[in-house]
């Protein structure tokens, strides 16, 4: 019976893989990668050269008996093509199988984005919820924002270039400006930390032409509200704001700052009062 070993890879300097995670990669019979072409080079550099075999989204329920079968004749190594395996991977279902067929699950600690952003970000690190990439739609991404923009934990999500600027805007409406780390491309040649507010982030990245990997860190609701306004003072100044002809979402950014209110809860009152 073999054991299947979860192996962290570096999620993008070379150097920071470890020389346990080396051996064992040159130990096991069978290396499952996400990519073979991505890992390959990564197990060329350093020398390894153990059989590889692909297990990603779309394979992952028709190699499941294949590795199952190689793990009862040996140890296999399970890797993704950056930091941690079975996080925003397939890896879950394979440490299922293997758990349920009785082999031994053993990790192999090192790089993991989500972990290394959230040390950096100057964000309370006692308490996190980390939830993966945020939904592609901008309705589900407020959707799913909204669920957690009550609670109390430093929140850590991923992003692509593509979507970062859209992403930033759902946060500051759903959120409000909350402090936020936005870590990108950590680790490799362009390495890049932007901590501040979510308004501050979004006007930086919209100048930009963003590029890489992003993860992000954001401050969690805090368990004390001090100097928020009263409804009645809100209201007053809604009421005021709309008299000069502004939009309901510039009255909702501006209140949202001043008031200590979340952004999404002003532009209902200000829709309650239209």
């Amino acid at each position: 019976m073999g054991t299947l070993f979860l192996i962290a890879t570096p999620i993008g300097n070379l150097e920071d893989i470890s020389p346990r995670a080396l051996r064992i990669l040159k130990e096991v019979q069978l290396i499952a990668a996400e990519d073979t072409r991505h890992s390959g080079v990564l197990l060329k550099h350093f020398g390894v050269e153990t059989k590889l075999t692909s297990y990603f989204e779309h394979n992952k329920i028709h190699k499941l008996d294949q590795i199952l079968a190689a793990l009862a004749e040996g140890d296999v190594a399970l890797i993704s093509d950056a930091g941690t395996p079975a996080i925003n991977d397939p890896g879950y279902e394979l440490v299922k199988a293997a758990l349920a067929s009785n082999f031994d699950v053993v990790p192999v600690p090192g790089p993991s984005a989500p972990i290394a952003a959230l040390t950096v970000s100057g964000l309370p690190t006692d308490s996190f919820l980390y939830l993966g990439y945020l939904p592609h739609k901008g309705s589900e991404r407020r959707k799913a924002v909204e669920q957690v923009s009550n609670l109390p934990y430093t929140l850590i999500f991923l992003e692509s270039p593509h979507r970062i600027v859209d992403s930033l805007e759902d946060l500051l409406f759903t959120l409000g400006d909350r402090r936020i780390c936005v870590a990108r491309e950590m680790t490799k040649l362009y390495e890049e930390y932007w901590r501040g507010s979510i308004s501050g982030a979004l006007e930086y990245f919209k100048s930009k032409d963003p590029r890489g990997e992003f993860t992000l860190v954001v401050e969690g609701k805090g368990k004390e509200e001090n100097g928020k306004w009263e409804e009645s003072e809100l209201m007053d100044a809604i009421r005021k704001e709309l008299q000069k002809g502004k939009s309901a979402k510039e009255i909702s950014v501006d209140l949202a700052a001043q008031s200590g209110w979340n952004k999404k809860d002003v532009y209902a009152l200000i829709n309650s009062v239209k």
